[in-house]
């Protein structure tokens, strides 16, 4: 068979569409309309021909059972992500085919819409490795524990797409301390009636932002409860589309804590130098899942009685750093400047320092600033 075309055939790209290879008008309205609720445009071909010239560069390939025996007829070179899609119940012949293409899967619909629209998401978010989910949790009532994930958050941000998540129903408003709370975007109200599976892109795309940092709090002056859903969607989603998602978490345990809680790779403590203190953050610790996620200690303030190794001695984690207070940092904060934005003090080394710690595969070594 001459499949030869005069077009040469395209190259991969980052912004590749999934291709789709059918002339079943009601499987491509299927496709399409899935294809939308994934948050993806995928490029419709009617025969092989076209396909082969996509071929190469589509982000994954949906071959119609329609289609299939032409397109194996052509021998199409090998590559991943190829799904053979059928209306009705397919018959062996089929998976010859997909055999023949090399397919991963061979799938009917309606049965299957769940997962296309899944395959789908995560082909729109680009497949890469997934982003490091760090939590950062208070000892105690006034630790600065979300100071520390705000700092934490904006030095991430200097090296990569970064998401802070406030999970404390409780808390200030990360986007306040951050000086963002003018910000256009959803807050987590706009989630609540989240029901289906969360785009990475749309989320990138909807949250408020400053440079390479996007916030996700709760509305002005109201706070709420999660739902575990929702949590669930935002940090897998989070993971998908940025290199580090940074969760502030509550102190009080509840089912959506947890829930946050069991999907971070880290959970960093903060606790003051004195002896009530350290005894609040021992609980805290308790309560956190082994073996994962890794657990941490940063130490704010002077020693109050209870040095920073005793602190760690005591709480059995191993001490990330070990931070003295910043003079002016509740002033700069008050007046909507936030937490590390002047790039210097003892905040942003620090927050530095964190972030390198748990980049590196062993853990990190403590710092002191």
């Amino acid at each position: 068979m001459d499949t030869s075309d005069p077009t040469p055939p395209l190259t991969s790209g980052p912004d590749a569409s999934p291709l789709l290879l059918s002339a079943d008008p009601l499987l491509v309205s299927d496709v399409q309309r899935l294809a939308a609720a994934a948050g993806v445009v995928p490029l419709v071909v009617h025969d092989s021909v076209q396909a082969l010239r996509a071929w190469t560069a589509a982000s994954v390939v949906l071959v119609g059972a329609d289609c299939a025996a032409g397109l194996a007829d052509c021998r199409p070179p090998r590559r991943p992500r190829v799904h053979l899609l059928g209306r009705a119940p397919v018959d062996d012949g089929h998976f010859r085919h997909a055999l023949a293409l090399g397919a991963e899967t061979v799938s009917e619909l309606p049965a299957s819409e769940t997962w296309l629209v899944e395959m789908l998401t995560d082909v729109g978010d680009g497949g890469g490795v997934p982003g490091v989910t760090v939590g950062v949790v208070g000892g105690s009532g006034g630790a600065g524990a979300t100071v520390l994930a705000a700092a934490v958050a904006r030095a991430a941000a200097e090296l990569g797409p970064t998401l802070l998540v406030d999970a404390d129903p409780l808390g200030a408003g990360l986007d306040r301390v951050l000086g963002l709370d003018g910000a256009d975007g959803i807050r987590w109200d706009a989630l609540h009636r989240t029901t289906g599976r969360l785009s990475a892109r749309s989320l990138r795309e909807a949250l408020p932002r400053s440079g390479d940092l996007s916030v996700l709090t709760w509305p002005p002056d109201r706070g709420g409860r999660l739902q575990a859903f929702a949590v669930r969607e935002v940090l897998s989603a989070g993971r998908r589309g940025f290199d580090t998602v940074v969760v502030d978490l509550p102190r009080h345990p509840d089912p959506v804590a947890e829930e946050a809680t069991v999907r971070c790779d880290h959970v960093v403590v903060v606790s003051r130098l004195t002896v009530p203190a350290v005894s609040a953050a021992s609980r805290v610790a308790a309560r956190l899942p082994e073996p994962l996620p890794r657990r941490h200690l940063v130490t704010r303030g002077g020693a109050g009685g209870v040095t920073p190794e005793a602190a760690a001695r005591l709480l059995r984690l191993p001490l990330l750093a070990a931070m003295s207070d910043q003079r002016g940092l509740d002033e700069s904060i008050d007046l909507g400047a936030g937490p590390g934005r002047a790039g210097r003090g003892v905040l942003v080394r620090t927050a530095r320092s964190v972030v390198r710690a748990l980049a590196d595969p062993a853990g990190g070594a403590g710092a002191v600033a």
